[in-house]
């Protein structure tokens, strides 16, 4: 592998800095209310140098969107193979959960939203979509499979664990002040997968 220039290293450090605040940003405010302005205060530049790196809002975005789907396949590649589906697809969750609680999760974009539009053409988020979905709903039909998971269509356990990355909830009960971030993930994890229904009794707080 070429190893990169002082110049080349700098630019990638700077591009990291600027897609960590893209992130942050995401995650506080969503896309809609996100400035390019924000980002650049946030990391101490010019607009004009942010716009170097990157040409657009949408830009920034698609970029961030991509650093997620990246990290995403990390944790799916890290599942061990001795887990069961249903594990693995736990821990997806639970990973996603408390990047959400950290404030490091992005808002999924709106299906009406410009960032949308931006990112149907942007191939390289297509593509690693394409993969983590793929991934997840090989794991979603063994576990169902299996009888651990009902026989709803894959795609809906799919979007329905893709939504629990943005769940409201879980900043409800943090505001509470009466869980902790442990806890909530896995009530959190629990209501994912388990549903609402009354469980037996002393089967309280296991996913």
């Amino acid at each position: 592998m070429q190893r990169l220039n002082l110049k080349e290293q700098q630019n990638r450090l700077r591009e990291d800095v600027i897609l960590q605040a893209v992130n942050t940003l995401l995650a506080e405010k969503g896309y809609d209310l996100m400035t390019v302005d924000e980002v650049a205060a946030m990391v101490g530049i010019a607009k004009a140098s942010l716009y170097k790196h990157f040409e657009s809002k949408e830009a920034l975005a698609a970029a961030a969107m991509v650093r997620l789907l990246d990290r995403t396949l990390e944790i799916i590649h890290a599942q061990p193979e001795s887990a069961t589906p249903l594990d693995k697809l736990k821990s997806i969750v639970r990973w996603a959960l408390r990047e959400h609680l950290h404030g490091s999760m992005p808002s999924l974009p709106s299906t009406r939203s410009t960032l949308r539009d931006a990112l149907v053409k942007h191939s390289g988020y297509i593509e690693r979509l394409i993969e983590v979905s793929e991934q997840l709903g090989r794991w979603i039909e063994a576990a169902q499979a299996a009888g651990a998971i009902g026989k709803l269509p894959p795609e809906v356990v799919l979007y329905t664990m893709f939504a629990r990355a943005c769940d409201p909830v879980c900043d409800y009960l943090k505001l509470s002040g009466n869980y902790s971030d442990d806890e909530i993930v896995e009530l959190i994890t629990t209501t994912c997968f388990a549903g609402l229904a009354a469980r037996p009794e002393g089967a309280e707080g296991r996913p």
